[in-house]
């Protein structure tokens, strides 16, 4: 399960337009065809190797229209990774109850971002090979991964009643990033298994449990 999958989230929460018109739909559809040509192109010649005037080509547009949906090559591989940000960060945001914490917010987030973005394996291998062969596809991801961290560390610092960036609630934001990236692929086989399955998220489920238990013991008396 590539990482951005793995932060799949929030029904109630998300941006997506359940009845999109025709302008919504078209971008849709143009910014569907520059990633699978993207990937395509990255599959046979390479991250290095092939240019935005390549995918631009090959998605039949210009390298101008690339730039107004992606700002880079390594964004096309992530490209569902603002809207995910999106809605994690609204959702972290939101009012919540007094013993709902941001571990419990990323929970739902990630059944109802899966629910909500079907897997795509082949993308998951290219993804997979990529950040292996290239270091700036894995700085990328590292960056992302930053983000993602900081925002669950501002969330369990509120949580807390700590200063943001707190050294405990970076701690604890660190050991959930980690679990997400226990579940990742790590050879082409398990990029092929479905990362939607019961199994994989009860063991994700394991995981969050075990660290909401040790966050139990550091919030405040309600």
């Amino acid at each position: 399960m590539h990482w951005m999958h793995s932060a799949r989230l929030i029904s109630t929460m998300s941006p997506v337009d359940q009845d999109p018109g025709l302008r919504e739909r078209k971008k849709r559809r143009t910014r569907e065809t520059i990633q699978e040509a993207a990937l395509r192109l990255f599959g046979e010649h390479g991250f290095a190797a092939t240019t935005i005037a390549d995918i631009a080509a090959a998605a039949d547009i210009s390298p101008r229209t690339f730039f107004g949906y992606f700002a880079s090559k390594e964004a096309v591989l992530f490209g569902d990774s603002d809207e995910a940000f999106a809605a994690f960060e609204r959702a972290l945001t939101e009012p919540r109850g007094p013993q709902t914490t941001a571990l419990d917010v990323l929970r739902v987030w990630i059944h109802a971002w899966f629910g909500d973005h079907p897997s795509d394996p082949e993308r998951d291998r290219v993804v997979h090979r990529l950040k292996a062969a290239d270091p700036s596809v894995a700085a990328y991801e590292r960056q992302l991964l930053a983000r993602f961290e900081d925002a669950m560390t501002a969330g369990l610092a509120h949580d807390l009643g700590l200063e943001t960036h707190d050294v405990r609630a970076r701690m604890v934001a660190a050991a959930a990033v980690a679990s997400l990236r226990a579940l990742e692929p790590h050879d082409d086989e398990s990029c092929a298994k479905d990362p939607d399955d019961p199994e994989s998220l009860k063991v994700l489920d394991d995981a969050l449990l075990f660290l909401r238990s040790g966050l139990a013991a550091l919030l405040p008396e309600p």
